[in-house]
């Protein structure tokens, strides 16, 4: 049975005196580098001098170093710099400085499951993967909550993985809401697949289809955008806060019927033969293969299908609207993880 850790599970000693050493101050580097850093423990941001990162590392009240000054005296590396940056600067600054016993921390597994990063066998290798953006990970955690975590351990050379593991998800915040155990591989593949078949591709194309239909049908654009992306928004809060019983609770009796009448012609057999299909690519490697491949040749294919989805009629349409609703300007908002 999967283990779920809560603060009682935890020894926060394992990192007390270990110095920690994070590669990358964005979304998640900055929130987790406060919040451990407000937990007692040891962290130093190691970034480019002069960058915007830097400065803002100073101002949060750390002193940055830059990397290869930064990894000599570290015990703990954690990469939460993009993906694709991950194996250069691997390669670069932390395999020349990596010691017997350090713990190289990640919070996504991918670099590590397709074996683009190969650390030595005498180092630990875990993951702590919070399930929110940055701001909110450090935003529960200054009101004294935390957000559930990942946690995962690929090799464990000292038998302190683990432990370590746990302090760091204890350190961020996320032992108060739990800390659910997994694997490499299920944490990467899983989330590869939630991004690509329901949260960001499966999301957006049915959106976009929804609102050509109508407007295609001879619908208002405007009407069009409003039923099928502005009021996406309140079922999902209701499906985040309670599950499809506070979704059923809250929506009327005809949006009932045809959620449970219509949404499975939808989402018909043809769709989920594609999940499948989608899921295999991600588990025999070929997205990564492909993904690697794309970026080592500049990223043409990706950067012409963003600007043709940022070109996409709702898009210009949603603008419009929006800057009418001057409540959206203040709501917080982070990138994903």
């Amino acid at each position: 049975m999967t283990r779920l850790y809560s603060d009682a599970d935890v020894q926060p000693d394992a990192l007390k005196g270990q110095r920690i050493v994070i590669l990358g101050y964005g979304s998640q580097g900055r929130a987790q580098a406060l919040n451990l850093r407000d937990s007692g423990f040891d962290v130093v941001p190691a970034l480019r001098p002069g960058g915007k990162t830097w400065a803002q590392a100073e101002a949060d009240g750390f002193k940055p170093k830059e990397p290869r000054a930064a990894l000599k005296d570290a015990h703990v590396i954690s990469f939460l710099l993009p993906d694709t940056a991950q194996p250069k600067a691997y390669a670069e600054w932390v395999e020349p400085n990596l010691k017997a016993g350090t713990l190289l921390m990640f919070a996504h597994g991918f670099n590590v499951h397709y074996g683009t990063i190969k650390p030595p066998k005498d180092v630990d290798v875990a993951l702590v993967a919070p399930k929110a953006p940055g701001k909110l990970v450090r935003r529960q955690y200054e009101e004294g909550r935390g957000v559930p975590s990942l946690i995962a351990v690929h090799q464990d050379s000292t038998g302190t993985a683990k432990a370590r593991a746990l302090a760091w998800a204890w350190g961020v915040g996320s032992a108060h809401a739990g800390v659910l155990e997994t694997t490499f591989a299920e944490e990467t593949e899983t989330d590869l697949f939630g991004e690509q078949a329901v949260l960001c591709g499966g999301a957006t194309e049915l959106v976009q289809a929804g609102f050509e239909t109508l407007v295609q049908a001879g619908y208002q654009p405007e009407v069009a955008y409003f039923e099928v992306l502005h009021e996406l928004k309140l079922i999902v809060d209701l499906l985040y806060e309670g599950g499809m019983a506070r979704m059923h609770q809250f929506i009327s009796d005809t949006a009932k019927y045809g959620d449970l009448t219509r949404g499975p012609r939808v989402v018909n057999g043809a769709a989920r033969k594609a999940m499948r299909e989608i899921l295999e690519e991600i588990r025999d490697g070929r997205f990564a293969r492909e993904w690697i491949a794309e970026n080592e040749n500049g990223c043409p294919n990706y950067k012409a299908l963003l600007e043709r989805d940022l070109a996409h009629p709702i898009e210009s349409v949603g603008k419009r609207l929006r800057a009418r609703m001057s409540w959206l300007n203040q709501a917080p908002s982070d990138k994903a993880a």
